[in-house]
């Protein structure tokens, strides 16, 4: 019971081309804030949102990393330990969605998952306010069928659905949370019971 009320700290990981709106978006959820003076982010950004789900406390620490190559090796140690990651594009970008499936790749190669084929990732298109338009939201689902993502659009600016994906995000991190929890502790359990199984039967 004791455990159930303990917070659990989740680290949600956005990656995607500079200029998508990623600073953008991760404002809006947690400061319901929005600004054009956004500057293109420096290494990482980081904001913290507590949200309670399925009766547990969650405290989402969101990380917006850099979308510039020269700031990309911030990734390896960043990349480690997330419970979901956001991929998010620029729904007037057709360059922005086709650079995703590296981001994805680089994502998990450098942050060594437990369960890669089963990491929760959620796609994210941006700027759904603009009226030039380049990646249809059908074209998105399709891409997200193939990888076995989930997949949202929005508008930081105009702040439409901006809660969802990060909803999303935090459900299926905190799903991955309990399951990998639960198999550690399984696993712990194992490995202290069998000492004691075999000193009995020494004294046997």
């Amino acid at each position: 019971m004791n455990d159930r009320n303990k917070p659990v700290t989740l680290k949600i990981i956005l990656v995607g081309n500079s200029g998508v709106g990623k600073s953008s978006f991760m404002n809006r959820f947690v400061n319901h804030r929005f600004t054009n003076m956004y500057r293109t982010t420096i290494g990482t950004d980081f904001l913290s949102k507590t949200v309670t789900m399925d009766g547990d406390t969650v405290n989402l620490q969101i990380w917006d990393t850099a979308g510039t190559e020269r700031f990309q090796s911030l990734g390896t140690p960043l990349y480690r330990g997330a419970h979901s990651c956001l991929l998010v594009f620029d729904v007037t970008s057709r360059d922005s969605f086709s650079a995703l499936e590296e981001w994805r790749k680089e994502f998990l190669i450098q942050g060594e998952p437990q369960d890669p084929d089963h990491f929760p990732f959620i796609v994210l298109g941006n700027k759904t306010d603009l009226s030039d338009r380049e990646v249809s939201g059908a074209k998105a689902q399709q891409w997200c069928s193939e990888i076995g993502a989930q997949y949202f659009e929005g508008s930081a600016k105009a702040d439409l659905d901006v809660e969802k994906p990060f909803l999303t995000a935090a459900r299926s991190g905190l799903q991955q949370y309990k399951k990998h929890t639960l198999e550690n502790t399984g696993h712990f359990q194992i490995t202290c019971e069998q000492p004691r199984e075999t000193r009995n039967a020494c004294e046997c």
